[in-house]
């Protein structure tokens, strides 16, 4: 249950905690008005920073080329004289030759590593758990740098601001670390400090990958929809606006609002210091809480797992639906749950954004997914800028065979398994297809919120969550959205049989749990795996 408090004034807008450690007032916030041309002008620069060089951009090509060379040729050449034992070995390989090599080059190549760790389902299955391990493995700056950013942004002597301060940080990633702290005032908070030059260093980085990518392609198995050249696009897009914490901290705003609008209570989100924000340091209240991976300390406490990612899914599709913002690196590091259940929210560097038309494509992709809509979901995806503008989407539709009776994945041998995927992926290459931003980040989140759910409830019955979700959107929204897409939303009906298809499922069943949703998974790629390796 969520506790009864007296409000601050700054909860009348925002999902804030209820000790305020300080009350926000958006009018007399000293960074908040440059936000969002910070946020415009990175996003300007990304043209910039991708655009391919004829000529190598500066000696940092030389470091990197030279190590990704030694990375991948004695793999390439043992690859052509067939030493590897199968294609498995092959992609294990390769996948530890490239988390050595980003290790080796730093920041940048970690902070790649980590967006790739995320995306299970996007990116082969070698190369995520392999970079996994980027993801708590980052060595911290040492402490007389970290002194040396925060006195310098904050222009007075450490001791001038913070009564107290933690030297070990908290955590330490690619871009920043996390150091514990209190103000001078008594408030207990964490302090986000950037690495020194790391902004210098990624600029530099972007555009030796911009010159290196394309030649690349067809070269390392990267993955299907995100080629070299994609990846880099895609990369660049998330990591410019991580690079100044004044725009994570105006994010962190925005989500409280989306949240608050939204009446999604069971979310919080810190509050950031209404003055002690810069570029490079961003000091916010701190929160305290289970680990989202703490399953056995929730349930200890008497908190229902279940509902905790019920609501997760619930809060995260309606931030993207119906306000167009939505947190975009969902990981369990970035998510502590409370002692009374709700959760807060940490780390706002990576925010999807979905606006104008690109908001009712989604809208429109979402409405199809649940109305077995096949030519909307697939116009969607092109408006969305998944497939180029002139895609003939009936011709899209006939080649991946989705006007077909759809085929339980479960019945097939591996052999028909493994090809049913190579003749999809051919064909949506052969159309352009692409991965756009906000697109990854929902799905990469999807893929996160499926994993918690293993975790958290895994007796969760997946139809009828469906089933939930559809009847909580039209409740709250189906009006507005209704009006938005244009069609009447009491014609809008759950096609639960195509939900169903889209699972493989015979039409008769009546429930699936998560358990048994996982073994169906683990049958087929058992399957595949004992294809390849014949």
């Amino acid at each position: 249950m969520v506790p009864t408090t007296t409000t601050t004034d700054d909860q009348s807008w925002g999902a804030f905690t209820d000790a305020a450690p300080w009350v926000l007032d958006r009018s007399t916030i000293s960074w908040l008005p440059l936000s969002h041309r910070l946020r415009s002008a990175a996003q300007a620069e990304v043209p910039r920073l991708t655009k391919p060089s004829r000529l190598p951009p500066g000696t940092r090509v030389i470091t990197v080329a030279g190590r990704l060379g030694y990375a991948l040729v004695p793999w390439a050449l043992r690859k052509k004289r067939h030493k590897y034992a199968d294609q498995e070995a092959s992609r294990r390989e390769v996948s530890l030759r490239l988390r050595g090599a980003a290790e080796y080059l730093g920041p940048t190549y970690i902070k790649l590593g980590q967006i790739i760790s995320s995306g299970e389902g996007l990116f082969p299955a070698e190369l995520v758990n392999e970079f996994k391990l980027c993801r708590d493995q980052v060595p911290a700056e040492s402490w007389a740098d970290v002194r040396l950013t925060v006195e310098t942004d904050l222009g007075a002597r450490l001791e001038d601001v913070f009564s107290s301060f933690e030297t070990t940080p908290i955590a330490a990633a690619s871009i920043a670390q996390v150091h514990a702290a209190t103000l001078r005032t008594g408030e207990q908070v964490v302090v986000k400090v950037q690495r020194p030059s790391v902004s210098e260093l990624v600029r530099k980085d972007l555009r030796v990958m911009a010159w290196l990518a394309p030649h690349l392609v067809g070269r390392i198995p990267i993955a299907a929809l995100a080629n070299p050249p994609a990846l880099v696009d895609l990369f660049a897009e998330t990591i410019v606006e991580e690079l100044d914490f004044r725009i994570e901290a105006a994010n962190m705003l925005d989500m409280a609002t989306v949240l608050k609008t939204l009446e999604q209570d069971r979310f919080v989100v810190p509050r950031p210091h209404p003055k002690l924000v810069t570029r490079r340091v961003l000091v916010m209240e701190r929160v305290t809480g289970f680990n989202f991976d703490d399953v056995a300390g929730m349930h200890d406490a008497g908190i229902d797992t279940e509902a905790v990612i019920r609501s997760g899914m619930i809060a995260f599709m309606e931030g993207a639906m119906v306000e167009g913002v939505f947190h975009g690196d969902l990981h369990g590091g970035n998510m502590l749950v409370l002692a009374d259940g709700r959760t807060a929210l940490l780390d706002f560097g990576i925010v999807g954004r979905l606006t104008g038309e690109r908001r009712a494509a989604f809208l429109r992709l979402m409405l199809g997914a649940i109305t077995n809509d096949v030519k909307g979901q697939v116009a969607a995806l092109r408006d969305l800028g998944a497939l180029p503008r002139d895609t003939d989407l009936d011709a899209v539709i006939k080649d991946l065979r989705l006007d077909q009776p759809t085929i339980d994945p479960t019945t097939l041998s591996g052999e028909e398994l493994v090809k049913e995927v190579q003749r999809v992926v051919k064909a949506l290459l052969g159309y352009g297809a692409k991965l756009p931003k906000e697109l990854m980040l929902y799905v990469k989140n999807m893929v996160f919120l499926d994993g918690a759910i293993a975790r958290l409830a895994p007796n969760l019955d997946i139809l009828a969550e469906i089933g939930n979700i559809s009847m909580v959107f039209a409740e709250r929204h189906g009006e507005r959205l209704g009006r938005e897409l244009g069609v009447d939303p009491n014609a809008m009906t759950i096609d639960l049989e195509g939900v169903k298809a889209s699972f493989g499922l015979d039409a008769q069943i009546e429930s699936l749990t998560y358990k048994d949703l996982q073994a169906r998974r683990d049958l087929i790629q058992k399957r595949m795996r004992d294809h390849v390796t014949k």
